[in-house]
C-alpha cells in the first residue's frame, strides 16, 4: 500500500510543476511575489499560496511514509 500512495503522490507533486499557475518552490518566493504585486492579482496569489500548501503536504505525507520503511 505505501508504494501505491508514494505513486499517488509523486504523480500531484508532478502535477503542480505542470499547472498553469507557478506553484512556488519555497515560502520566500511567495512573500516576495506578494509584497511586489501590491494588492493585485489577489486570486493568482491566493492560487499560489493554495497550490504550495497542497505541496507541502504531499511532501510531508511522503517523507513520513518514507522513513517507516
Amino acid at each position: 500500500m505505501s508504494k501505491e500512495v508514494l505513486e499517488t503522490i509523486n504523480e500531484e507533486l508532478q502535477k503542480m510543476e505542470r499547472s498553469i499557475v507557478a506553484t512556488p518552490q519555497s515560502r520566500e518566493f511567495l512573500d516576495d511575489f506578494s509584497s511586489a504585486n501590491h494588492g493585485s492579482n489577489d486570486f493568482l496569489l491566493t492560487q499560489m499560496a493554495v497550490q504550495y500548501g497542497y505541496t507541502l503536504a504531499l511532501e510531508m505525507i511522503k517523507e513520513i511514509i518514507e522513513n517507516k520503511k
